[in-house]
């Protein structure tokens, strides 16, 4: 593309409204799949229902959604992709029952892509020595949706549970009109290639994940860390209710600073970080931090500790962008759809996993008293999740030192 830059500014503005949409529901969706419910116990298992629906369409749909962008462009699918979570959003608010909820959440997931198709938009303007970089713009984009929206989102169910669906639903159709007016295509017509029913489906794509050349036990990194993510998504609404009584409000602002971190240190920091260590070492150092994060998360007495722990978790938010700037330098210009849409078929996987473990787990200590430490079991298994996250990380320095790493890829 002509101009990098300019598409690069053009793809952060569409991620930022999508995370901001998407961001704004965070703090209440789990509230209103409680409404559904009597007890505590059967909150969890109504939001459980909710959150697995959304992951298991997404595992499906990704991979495929993925190869369609390598044929037919990023653009359309992007669009696609704005159209379901307007639909989505607009029928959550309206939604009268628990299987509407669960019903459209199918849809929205089967639909939505953006993440993936995003990541592979950058991968395609960017020449891989600056792609860590870049991926890190987008985590400052998502970090931005994570400032503006669950904050607003809180802010908003507290004054009516179903007005920040409404709000998020119309923020997709803004981005659905940005992206078909403004967004330029990223992939060109000679770095096509034809969609492949046999490649396209979930299992191919892990499988062709996991032989990537010099890649595979980052493979394993990227699927504990995310079912420690996903379980964390899952389980905080719930967790600080159960232990703590938060409402939207404080849920909302909790996310808020989740945001400003990430802001700060994707958008600002990372690239003093990638300076001063090689790719590998930092996502040692970032995986080391979030063990130490979760396992306070599960053990903290008090909820002021919650903030203070998203705080020091600095490294932590380095993580995704520095290991997807492994994964996308090992693959060519005309499979990086492929590659991040089976990068995203792994972590819809663990989408599906986390929202069974996560309130699974707390709908066995759902009735417990406020306080108690037990109500933090799912992020004590977020730590050992990371831990051995860590242990593969570790594995993969070993098989590739920093001095055998090419010029100009150490810090890639």
């Amino acid at each position: 593309m002509r101009n990098a830059k300019a598409s690069m500014a053009f793809i952060f503005a569409t991620v930022l409204i999508d995370m901001i949409s998407i961001g704004l529901i965070i703090p209440v969706l789990p509230v209103i799949a409680g409404s559904f419910s009597s007890t505590q116990a059967e909150h969890a298992q109504a939001y459980l229902l909710v959150a697995g629906a959304f992951g298991l369409a997404n595992f499906l749909g990704s991979p495929i959604l993925g190869a369609l962008s390598d044929q037919y462009g990023r653009r359309p699918v992007l669009l696609l992709g704005f159209l379901g979570l307007a639909l989505s959003f607009f029928v959550t608010a309206s939604a009268t029952a628990l299987w509407m909820l669960v019903a459209v959440r199918l849809v929205s997931g089967a639909m939505q892509a953006n993440v993936s198709v995003a990541n592979a938009y950058v991968a395609d303007i960017t020449p891989p020595a600056e792609r860590a970089k870049r991926f890190g713009l987008l985590g400052a984009a998502f970090g931005i949706g994570f400032v503006l929206g669950p904050a607003t989102g809180g802010l908003l169910g507290s004054i009516d549970l179903r007005l920040p669906f409404w709000v998020a639903g119309s923020l997709a159709l803004v981005n659905l009109a940005y992206g078909y007016f403004v967004l330029p295509e990223s992939l060109p017509l000679d770095k096509r290639r034809p969609f492949d029913w046999r490649t396209a489906n979930p299992i191919s794509s892990l499988k062709k994940l996991a032989e990537l050349k010099g890649v595979g036990v980052l493979v394993v990194v990227i699927g504990f860390s995310a079912l420690a993510q996903f379980i964390l998504h899952s389980s905080w609404v719930l967790f600080t209710a159960f232990k703590f009584g938060w409402g939207p409000r404080e849920n909302g602002w909790s996310l808020f600073a989740v945001g400003m971190m990430s802001v700060i240190v994707q958008g600002w920091l990372l690239p003093k970080l990638l300076r001063r260590f090689p790719t590998p070492r930092l996502v040692v150092l970032a995986l080391v931090s979030s063990t130490v994060t979760y396992l306070g998360w599960a053990l903290a007495p008090h909820a002021w500790m919650l903030v203070a722990l998203i705080v020091l978790n600095v490294f932590g938010y380095a993580a995704t962008a520095a290991i997807q700037s492994i994964i996308s330098n090992s693959v060519d210009a005309t499979r990086q759809g492929a590659t991040m849409g089976a990068v995203s078929g792994l972590n819809s996987l663990m989408a599906v996993l986390g929202p069974l473990i996560g309130p699974g787990l707390l709908t066995l200590v759902a009735d417990l008293p406020q306080g108690d430490w037990r109500i933090g079991a799912p992020f004590l298994l977020c730590a050992a999740l990371q831990a051995v996250a860590l242990y593969f990380a570790l594995a993969y320095q070993r098989q590739h030192p920093i001095s055998a790493l090419p010029q100009g890829n150490s810090h890639a």
